[in-house]
């Protein structure tokens, strides 16, 4: 079923829209991450340039999640370097609930320009994007280097080189009002039209893809975190000309930080006794922190 696109809709932060150009063979998905990300960054102290990659990191896990079919599935993005700037950058996607976390070396940072490249934040390193499906239990995983301009280019070659799936993928973050504003847009393209199929004859030369290509990368970065240009309205300005342009609402977004006294219970019930005898501190609570939200937990064993 169509929906017609309409350029005046309400514009929506934290919220996806998936889109299909059935005519092209090909599948989207945008995102404009808004107050959900002040909640994920205010969680650290984070400095501009770190917060300016985690956000992007967001967008693209957001992007990545809501290609899963499956409501309980989950989709974890890690990029990880031994003795990088940044040693570790981790998001997951569950259900419309997403989560982020950056480790990285104060000092260090601190002798950074404001738009350090991903080399100089990692060291090189490697991206791991792992799928956990509800329905299966399956886990797959793909693990290319962490190489490219941006997380952005690194996931491309991702998909380009595990998935064998053309994907062409624009982000965008800046300060707004305090805060940050992020959005971000993944186009595919899928042979014979449908999700699922064997993919392993997809071209990245194909005409079709080369058409969808260079209208999704015309996306400007301001249009991404515009907030009066409304998802909608970004689709229609790439794909108007196409005869048809099937769009569909997908998950509103929230910070979904899982962290709970009952789950960190459960975890350390796995643990011998004795190693959770030499957890405890001097008052015989096991003192757990949850690096996603900046919480301690007290955990009476």
């Amino acid at each position: 079923m169509t929906k017609e696109i309409d350029s005046g809709a309400e514009t929506g932060f934290d919220r996806l829209l998936q889109f299909t150009l059935p005519d092209r063979n090909a599948r989207g998905r945008v995102v404009r991450l808004g107050p959900v990300l002040d909640e994920i960054l205010g969680a650290h102290d984070y400095p501009p340039a770190l917060k300016h990659l985690l956000g992007e990191a967001l967008v693209l896990t957001a992007l990545m999640g809501s290609l899963l079919k499956d409501e309980g599935s989950q989709l974890t993005m890690q990029a990880q370097s031994e003795d990088g700037i940044v040693s570790l950058l981790v998001c997951d996607f569950r259900a419309g609930e997403l989560r982020g976390y950056a480790r990285h070396d104060s000092e260090r940072f601190a002798g950074l320009g404001a738009n350090p490249s991903l080399e100089v934040l990692f060291g090189g390193g490697y991206l791991a994007i792992t799928f956990d499906l509800a329905v299966t239990g399956e886990r797959y995983q793909g693990i290319v280097p962490l190489e490219g301009a941006s997380l952005s280019e690194a996931v491309e070659r991702y998909f380009a080189q595990s998935e064998q799936v053309p994907t062409l993928i624009r982000s965008g973050i800046r300060a707004a009002h305090g805060g940050c504003v992020a959005g971000g847009l993944l186009v595919q393209h899928l042979p014979d039209g449908e999700e699922g199929r064997e993919r392993l004859h997809a071209q990245m030369d194909h005409p079709e893809w080369e058409h969808v290509a260079a209208l999704a990368g015309s996306t400007r970065h301001d249009e991404l975190v515009d907030p009066e240009l409304s998802l909608e309205a970004l689709v229609w300005r790439l794909f108007h000309e196409e005869r048809e342009v099937r769009v569909l609402p997908g998950a509103a977004l929230a910070r979904g930080c899982r962290c709970s006294v009952g789950h960190f219970e459960e975890v350390l019930a796995r643990f011998p006794k004795d190693d959770r005898r030499e957890m405890r501190d001097d008052t015989g609570v096991i003192r757990v922190d949850c690096a996603f939200c900046s919480r301690e937990f007290l955990i009476e064993d």
